[in-house]
This record gives C-alpha cells, sequence and structure tokens, in this order.
C-alpha cells in the first residue's frame, strides 16, 4: 500500500513566523560581521555562509546590503509622521512630537539613535550608510509632511507645511546625531537619556513661537 511521503504544508501563521526567524538570523549575523570587519569589507557571500543559508536567500530578504544593516528603516522613516497622526486630543504636533522625543530618550529606544558604540562607530565609519542615513531623515521629513499636511488639510507642497516640517525633522536629525555622538564617546545610556534630554527641550523651545499652536488635535 502506498504512503504519502510529502510534508504537510505549515500553517500561515508558522510559515511567516519561520521568516521572521530567518530573517532575524541573516540580520543578527550581519551585524556580527558589519561591526568585527567593517561594513564595506563584508560580502553578502559571507553573510549567507555564516547564517547557513543560500546567498539568494539573503537578497530575497533584504534588497540591498544596507537594508542588512539598518533594520530599523521602516519605523525609523514613519515614527514622527505617525506620532502626529496619533496625537492627543488638544495636543500640536510640537507637543506630541516633544513628548515622544523625551519618552524614546528614557526607553533607549534604537530608533531614536541609542544604537550602542559598536555599531555607532560602524555606521560612523561606512561612507554607505552614513549617505543612507542621511536619505533615511529625508525620507522621515517626507513623510513628516504629508503627515502635517492631513493634519491642517493642505498640500504637502505648502510652504508652511514644508518650514514646519523641516524646522521638527532638523531638530530631530540634531538629535539623533547628538546621540550618536555620545555613544562614540562611551558615554552610558542613561547619562546620554539625561543629556539629550535637557538639550532637547532648549531646541524644542526655540520652535514654540512659531509652532506651538500648529496643527492641533
Amino acid at each position: 500500500m502506498a504512503t504519502d511521503t510529502t510534508s504537510p504544508v505549515p500553517p500561515a501563521g508558522l510559515r511567516e513566523s519561520k521568516k521572521q526567524e530567518t530573517r532575524q538570523l541573516i540580520s543578527d549575523h550581519a551585524t556580527r560581521l558589519f561591526i568585527a570587519q567593517g561594513f564595506e569589507q563584508t560580502t553578502i557571500a559571507e553573510i549567507a555562509v555564516a547564517a547557513r543559508v543560500a546567498k539568494k536567500t539573503v537578497t530575497n530578504y533584504f534588497a540591498r546590503k544596507e537594508d542588512l544593516a539598518l533594520d530599523h528603516q521602516d519605523a525609523f522613516i514613519a515614527s514622527l509622521a505617525h506620532t502626529v497622526a496619533e496625537r492627543r486630543d488638544g495636543e500640536s504636533a510640537l507637543a506630541a512630537l516633544r513628548r515622544a522625543f523625551a519618552d524614546a530618550a528614557t526607553a533607549a529606544d534604537p530608533v531614536a539613535g541609542f544604537s550602542g558604540p559598536a555599531f555607532a562607530r560602524m555606521v560612523a565609519a561606512s561612507p554607505t550608510l552614513s549617505a543612507c542615513l542621511r536619505g533615511l531623515h529625508d525620507q522621515r521629513e517626507h513623510a513628516l509632511a504629508h503627515a502635517l499636511a492631513a493634519a491642517v488639510g493642505a498640500p504637502p507642497e505648502d510652504i508652511t507645511v514644508r518650514t514646519a516640517a523641516a524646522l521638527l525633522g532638523t531638530v530631530h536629525r540634531i538629535l539623533f546625531q547628538r546621540i550618536q555622538d555620545l555613544t562614540l564617546a562611551d558615554r552610558p545610556n542613561d547619562e546620554i537619556a539625561e543629556t539629550v534630554a535637557a538639550e532637547a527641550a532648549r531646541a524644542f523651545d526655540m520652535l514654540e513661537p512659531a509652532l506651538g499652536h500648529y496643527a492641533i488635535a
């Protein structure tokens, strides 16, 4: 009597979980190699060998080598826009972003820049990753402009919307770099958080006269 020797197809939830595990495994091995060898010096083939997967599997999960290193890109790009979209009743865009940054600093959130010294050094030493990070800041500001436009009922190209997004985006860009600089100086996260919290308050205070009543929910 013949028997079916084919393996059963795993449920969709299990397949998705397995895919996430594989993605994380590849990312973890890539990060380890990037830190040890440098981003430019590490190849996709080496990452595949370390993760014990095919080279094609790596590129299926990560379209670009940069994506292996900066794997919080989507969360980073959407972070400011999401905060504005979810601001509380009576809260301005500036107040919501000020509050969210304070929370992120307290939590030492990697999306805010708390990456650890080894990772920060790896990014700073790589012209490719430094350029990619600048592009991500630009994309985050662009997403913020769209969120502000929706909040005030104006087109994204409106000069007030674009100016507000540029001002708010620049403050966050500066604070991100400040966190990175302090991280590269081997300051502990709690000290970094305390320092940038005070500096962020001063930076946001400078925007208060112009944006304190802008895009109130």
